[in-house]
């Protein structure tokens, strides 16, 4: 689904953000990408929403290399990915019902399916008593479960999760991870970035380990090893 070949990433003139890079993410596969701080985690999620462009080689989803897309390929694209980021980007002035709604009504879906889809995909996250709470009155796990029903409410092929356990305490860490587990075995695929070694240990699932830029490690049953 996903194949990255020959990827190098250099920002002016600076040492590579990415060399070299090569690598494929199957469909409906679990993939953890593990590194310090600069390894090149955060570089090799843009060049996949085709936020950034490689310096050198190309990023294909399926057969489409997604930097010769326009304009309108690209929203496409976009729409085919879910994201949930660390600092959760919700919205404050909306219940989590609008937050998720919001979504929806950006992707151009109507009122009948927002008010079919928004309550099944809080019910998938176990929020279902919280539809219509504002984020204030969430704890830092629920706020994130309402990030992750939104990523996942348009169906999204690939979901990508860049630190979400970064600002959580253990126990919410592990909700949001068996929650990610759950979207994985409904076929989604999920591309988790994190340094959480617990997170990777108790995952048990493929691991992409960087350092300065590079792959150093690709274990299809792996640890955290650095």
């Amino acid at each position: 689904m996903i194949y990255f070949d020959n990827v190098s990433k250099i920002y002016n003139g600076s040492s590579p953000a990415l060399e070299g890079v090569t690598l494929s993410i199957e469909p409906s596969e679990f993939v953890s990408i593990v590194g310090h701080s600069g390894a090149g985690k955060t570089t090799l999620l843009k060049m996949l929403l085709a936020e950034d462009r490689p310096t050198d080689g190309s990023v294909f989803f399926e057969s489409t290399n997604i930097h010769n897309l326009n304009r309108e390929g690209l929203n496409r694209l976009r729409r085919r990915i879910g994201m949930v980021f660390q600092d959760f980007r919700l919205l404050p002035n909306k219940t989590a019902y609008e937050n998720i709604a919001f979504a929806m009504e950006a992707a151009g879906r109507n009122e009948e399916e927002i008010a079919t889809d928004v309550p099944y995909v809080l019910d998938l996250v176990d929020l279902g008593d919280k539809i219509w709470n504002f984020p204030r009155e969430l704890s830092g796990g629920e706020k994130q479960r309402v990030a992750i029903a939104r990523a996942i409410v348009n169906q999204p092929d690939v979901v990508i999760a860049d630190e979400p356990t970064g600002n959580l305490d253990p126990v919410s860490t592990f909700d949001i991870v068996q929650i990610l587990k759950k979207i994985n075995d409904l076929g989604t695929t999920v591309i988790l970035a994190t340094h959480n070694k617990g997170v990777i240990d108790s995952l048990g699932r493929r691991v992409i380990t960087m350092d300065s830029g590079r792959v150093v490690r690709d274990d299809k049953t792996g640890r955290y090893a650095l």
